[in-house]
Parts: C-alpha cells; structure tokens; sequence
C-alpha cells in the first residue's frame, strides 16, 4: 500500500509497504479521504513546534501527521464486536504521532477511536470529523453553561474550526451569529452557512462593538485562532463567557477591565461525546463539513496542497490515497 512520509521539513516521499493487520481491539480502514489538519502540516513544514515543550524529529513518523481520515472497516482484529467489515466510519480521535498515521491507504486504529458516520454524505464531507469533534467539545460544555440560545454569539477566525464553530452556534440557536476574520473570502463563506454579520476587526468598529467597560454588544464568544491579540480582541468585547479553542501558544491578560462579569471557558477534551455531537449534527443536516474542504487531490501531491495552505489559498485540502 502507499503511505506517505515526511523526510525533513519540505520533503516527503511516498512508500510501498505491506498492508497492516489489526490486533485485538483494532480494526484495519480503508482510507478514502484524509483532510489535512493545518496547524500540524505547516508547522511540521517549517520545523516549527506545535506548543511550547513540543519538537518534531525527522523522518517523521509514516502516515502522520495524518489524522482526518474517513472509510470502511477493510477487516476487524480480535474482540471487536462495536463494528463491523464494510461500516463507514471517521476517525474521531487522534491517537498520537508516535504510530502510523491516516496518510495512507490502510490505517489500523482502536476501535474506541472510530465512530461511524452517514454513508449518504460524500467522503470529504466526513472525514473532518476529528477537528468537528475538537470544536463540539467547547459546544458541550456553553450548552451546560446555558450560554448560547437566543444570545449574541460571536466566532474569532474563520479557519475551519471558526467555520464548524459558525454552524454549531446556529445550530444550538444563538440569537445571531458574528464571524471576524482577515480574510475576505472566508468572511463570504462564513455567511454561507450561516454567519449573519462578518467583520474585518481592523476596520472601524467600536461603535457597534463597544470595547469594555462600555456595554458591549456580544454576549458570548469562541477564539479559534490562540493569539493574545485575537483572544483579547473578544474579552474585550465580550459581556460573558470567553471560550477559549485556539491553541495557547502566549500568556493572555486578564485586565481590571475584564473584571466585572467577563468568564474565560477552558478546553474541556476530547471526548467521544463530542464526536457523536457533531456526527448527529450532521445527519440532522446542521453542520455541513464539506465547505471546509476547497481542493482534493492524490497523496502525490502533498507539498502542493500545503502550500496551497500556506498561501491561505486553502481551507483544508482533502487527500485521497487511491487517486493517481
């Protein structure tokens, strides 16, 4: 089968190796789509660590980083009685770097890591299950908190995490949803699935989002981007709850003016809960994953699609294996 390695920062190449088996607990996917994750693609591009602690060594591990994959169960290992062969399902969670990973045409993985997804929706449409679970799971935990229905609900960077996050607050039936991105084609996007207002927030805005300790305009918020700019962009804007997605690179400034009343919302984790959110959301037709995905293309094709991420041409590009 082909798999798909990263020698050094720019360089992959594609392997022919033996089709892995599945153990006890494991089951074999065929891989039909992978989608890539940006965060992980570019920083492993430049050499550049995901988080502070983090460092990535070359050759990178096969198949990685890999990780939004959708397919059918080609075989099941011993012990596994929650699927079955031919089951479409996602790959719901990550389970490390340190194991093959979904660029590839086979993956073997936990069965406790896959969850089955519509067999109506086409293969790009499914496999960024993981990335929606990520974003369901801060969606749990404001449900529990009452603070998105019928209120002012506002989503910091329309990247793919901003633009699921879009969906679920309509979703769960905010009063009007708030996109703010740089970019002026994500912005349009955006308010195709539902934004109802987009914004630029280098343009003039304070009046109609007042900047703390005014009265502010937005009632609740989401950062799915993890700048200190962009996450006190929306604490100061923000009447409530905070919820922070975006990967916490820098330390964030809670000032005397964020005092009264103003609550951040940590990263719960993963959960398969979450997973199962997001895939229910789908096949209620509330969450469409497939405009997140703007190009597909074989694995041959790998340092082309990440650029085309890199020149923020790309949302995210949808890799199939079995393409030539």
């Amino acid at each position: 089968m082909k798999i798909l390695q990263v020698t050094s920062p720019e360089e992959f190449q594609i392997l022919d190796v033996p089709i892995p088996e599945p153990e006890n607990g494991q089951v074999l996917v065929k891989v039909e789509a992978v989608t890539t994750c940006p965060q992980w693609d570019l920083h492993l591009k430049h050499n550049d660590p995901m988080f502070v602690g983090h460092q990535f060594h070359y050759p990178y591990t096969p198949g990685q980083p890999g990780h939004e994959a959708t397919g059918y169960i080609a075989a099941i290992g011993g012990d596994v009685t929650t699927v079955k062969e031919g089951d479409r399902v996602s790959i719901w969670r990550d389970p490390g770097h340190q194991i093959d990973g979904c660029y590839a045409q086979y993956v073997v993985a936990s069965t406790e890591n896959v969850i089955r997804v519509p067999d109506s929706l086409p293969f790009h449409a499914t496999a960024p299950v993981e990335l929606a679970m990520c974003v369901g799971a801060s969606f749990l935990l404001m449900k529990q908190m009452d603070v998105i229905q019928n209120r002012v609900f506002a989503v910091v960077g329309l990247g793919p995490a901003g633009l699921i996050a879009i969906q679920m607050a309509k979703a769960e039936g905010a009063k009007s949803v708030i996109g703010f991105d740089l970019e002026p084609s994500r912005r349009e996007l955006a308010q195709t699935i539902g934004a109802d207002e987009t914004y630029d927030s280098r343009e003039a805005i304070a009046e109609k989002f007042p900047v703390r300790p005014q009265p502010t305009t937005i009632q609740t918020g989401i950062d799915c981007v993890g700048a200190k700019a962009t996450v006190e962009f929306l604490m100061d804007r923000t009447q409530d709850v905070v919820a922070l997605f975006g990967v916490q690179r820098e330390p964030y400034t809670y000032h005397p003016r964020h005092y009264r009343g103003l609550r951040l919302c940590g990263y719960p984790g993963h959960s398969y809960d979450a997973a199962q959110y997001a895939v229910d959301l789908m096949e209620e037709g509330k969450l469409d994953l497939s405009p997140l995905v703007t190009h597909q293309m074989p694995l041959e094709k790998y340092a082309e699609g990440i650029q085309l991420l890199e020149n923020r041409q790309a949302i995210k590009v949808c890799f199939k294996p079995w393409l030539d």
